[in-house]
This record gives structure tokens, sequence and C-alpha cells, in this order.
């Protein structure tokens, strides 16, 4: 029997059938590297192909967010224009108005605010990126109303780079009124990413393009009286400390102030912080309590009421948003220049940071009794202890300063401002008095 050998090597020695094996072992070699190649070929190809795919695909998505935007092209630019247009009459004792950039203006002080500046005959751009925070429907209700009266709101992001330097671009805005914020102090305890995302990095972006920009405006902001934070020191002074924050949206305002100040040290933007005490009134936020409030009393739900220590009831400086709309405009009249050409500042610019507040601090129990009397509707009342939420006992404005520098004075009472809310809100939201739904 041939042993397995013989099938390599031929019986009678000889060169022929050692080529021949020879050569078979070298075709064998050659397919085997030919295949090698086909493969590796082939493995380049599909590479090659799905390089080719995801630079596509990187293409479509980029092209289609482009295409997608909410903003640009000449339509758009003639209606910010439009928007943005001084309307006063000639030769008007008030000058020729200003031309502001509204921030958070489909927003309660927002929408206020925009409505006041244009009434008057100022040009107003309105921003707002209407999130969900709240009933987005009331913020739409908001821009519907703004529309109505000529102001054009963009929807978009205050982080948004691209669109501000656009903005700045198509309008050399004298002013801008900052009021776009992520609001509330306990939310911020679910979602704090939302607080350093919109107050802090939001307020660099829109810090960086008005530095940028060709003249600088002069920049009115949104603080909050929240900055006080265990300060107990009442009234609260803008001289008090404010390096004791009770909550993250507090840090978060505190922190503003700070990068504000160095954008005005560094580039000359002049700039002028408010700090707001409990905002209310029509239109207001669904979020704040005397809404909230509104809203169970009258579908008879009971309301939580907070109590401080040793059994002490909550008490605020409830400011009426019409004083407050007062403040912010009288802080834009009365705002210096920015002195920075270039992203370099030429001079030193005015840094104010003020109170806008009613001086009269309210219980929060007698606020419901006021919104039982407006509302004809008794309120079931559970009475529980201040949890540890970032929420302080009190609130107190001094406004000497507001006052002098900005011939600020408050002129709405609670039960004066809370009357014309339950109206608003009735109205807004469909109840008729003598109804069964009332």
């Amino acid at each position: 029997m041939r042993a397995l050998e013989d099938d390599l090597f031929p019986s009678t020695p000889g060169k022929v059938k050692i080529e021949r094996a020879g050569g078979a072992m070298n075709r064998q070699l050659h397919r085997c590297s030919a295949s090698t190649s086909t493969m590796f070929l082939w493995a380049l190809f599909l590479v090659a192909m799905t390089a080719s795919y995801l630079s596509f695909q990187s293409f479509v998505d980029t092209s289609s967010k482009y295409f997608q935007a909410s903003w640009g092209g000449l339509h758009w630019e003639r209606q910010i224009r439009a928007s943005a247009a001084p309307r006063r009459p000639p030769g008007s004792a008030a000058g020729a108005g200003m031309s502001v950039l509204v921030t958070g203006a489909s927003g309660f002080v927002g929408a206020h605010c925009s409505l006041a500046l244009r009434k008057r005959g100022d040009g107003v751009v309105g921003i707002d990126n209407f999130n969900a925070y709240y009933d987005p429907s009331l913020k739409k209700a908001r821009k519907a109303l703004l529309a109505s009266h000529g102001v054009y709101v963009v929807e978009g992001d205050i982080n948004d780079a691209r669109l501000l330097a656009k903005l700045f671009d198509v309008v050399p805005f004298t002013h801008v009124l900052h009021l776009a914020a992520q609001a509330g102090v306990r939310y911020a305890m679910e979602n704090p990413a939302s607080y350093v995302h919109s107050n802090v990095a939001g307020l660099v972006t829109l810090l960086e393009a008005c530095k940028n920009a060709d003249p600088q405006p002069a920049v009115v902001w949104a603080s909050s009286s929240s900055v006080y934070g265990l300060n107990d020191k009442v009234p609260f002074s803008e001289s008090h400390r404010t390096d004791q924050p009770a909550s993250l949206y507090a840090a978060t305002k505190k922190a503003g102030e700070e990068i504000a100040h160095s954008y005005n040290h560094i580039y000359g933007l002049s700039v002028t912080g408010l700090r707001f005490f409990t905002v209310y009134g029509p239109w207001g936020r669904p979020d704040m309590a005397y809404f909230s409030f509104t809203r169970n009393i009258l579908q008879g739900k009971p309301i939580t009421l907070y109590s401080g220590k040793d059994h002490v009831d909550l008490a605020r400086d409830f400011t009426y948003i019409d004083d407050i709309v007062k403040g912010c405009l009288g802080s834009l009249d009365t705002a210096g220049r920015s002195t920075g050409t270039g992203g370099k500042k030429r001079g030193p610019a005015p840094y104010r940071i003020f109170n806008l507040g009613n001086t009269s601090p309210v219980t929060v129990p007698t606020l419901v009794s006021i919104l039982e009397k407006h509302l004809r509707v008794k309120a079931r009342k559970h009475v529980v202890e201040m949890p540890g939420n970032g929420d302080v006992p009190f609130t107190h404005a001094n406004i000497s300063l507001a006052r002098h520098h900005l011939g600020y004075k408050p002129t709405t009472n609670l039960d004066a401002g809370l009357k014309k809310f339950v109206k608003w809100y009735l109205s807004y939201y469909g109840y008729t008095r003598g109804s069964k739904n009332l």
C-alpha cells in the first residue's frame, strides 16, 4: 500500500514530477495570495463605501438642520428690521427711540415689557425658545398678542451664538433687555442642568454677542431677589451680602451678576442688573403660588400653605407687573453707553444693580384671603412646615436706589393687583360669573 508521502513524491527520481509538484504548490500559493488580495480590496471598498455613506448622511443632517431652521432668509430679515424700527413721531420730546432686543419676550415679564416699549414707539425684536417648563400654549398666546402690536418674536435659544450674531448683523440694537432664564426655586432640585444651561451658559453666549456687536448695546438684565439667600437683614439692600444663596436658582443668578460685572470691566459693556421681588399679574407664570392657588381654588382642589420656623407665616414682597415694567423701562432709559468697539474696551462703562420691589411684604395666608374675596370661592387649605427646598421665609425690598436713579415708584398694592389678575384669569380660561364652573 502506498504511503501518503507517495502522493507527493514520484516513484522514480527525476526533475519533471518534482517541477510539476512545485508548480502545483506555486499555483495553490498564487490562488491563496490572489484570494487574500481580492478580500483586502473588497474590505477597502466596503470601508470606502461606509465612509462615503457616513459623510453623505452627515451632509444630509446638516443640510436638513439648515433648511429646517426657523430663522434666516430675506423675508425673515425684513421682518426683523421692521419690528426693530422705532416708531416715535419726528421731533418727539422722548427722542428718536430705541431699538431693543428682548430675550424671553414670550415670557411673563418679557411680553409686558415688549408691549410697553412698542406702545411708546420703540423698536422691539423678541427671542424665545418656548420651552415646556410651563404650558407653552400660554407663551404662544403671548407671542400672538405681541404680533398683533407689530412685535416679531424669533423662535430660538440664547445659547445659539450663530442666531445672535445674525440678529446683531441685521439690526444695530441700541439696547438688550435680557429676561430669558430658567425660573423657579424648587424646580432646580429636579433639573439642575437647565439652570446652568440658561442662566449661566446662555448669559455668557448673549454677552459675547453684545461684546462683539458694533455698536455695543447697553444691557439691562433680570437678576433676582433670591440672591439675598440667607441674609436676615431687612429690608434687603443692594449693599447687603449675597454670597449665601439658599437655592441653585439663586446661585446661578448670583453667578450671572459676577459674570456681567466681568464683561463690564473687561469689554466696556454698560450693564444694569435688576433684582425682581415676586412679580405677579395678568399673563403670569402658572408655576407661581398666586396662579396655582387660583387654579386649584376654582377647581375645588386643596392648596398647600407652608409655615416657617416656629409656625411663622411666610411673607413676600409681591410686586405688580406694571410696576416692574416701569422699572425695566426706566433702567433702559437711564443706561449709559457701552464703551467698547471690536470687542475692546475704550473706557469705563456703567455697572448698576437695583432692587425692584413693592416694599410692603404680605403674608401668604393674606394673599389667599384676597384671592378668595375676588374669586368668591373659599379655599381648602392644607398647612405644612416649609421643606428644605431652597425657599426663604420672607423677602422685603429696599428700593431707595431705584427710586433715586430710575424714578421708580410702585403704585399697585396686592389687593388691586390680584383683582386685575383674577379678571384676566377668568377671561383667559373661559370662566363666567354665575355659571356652574364658577
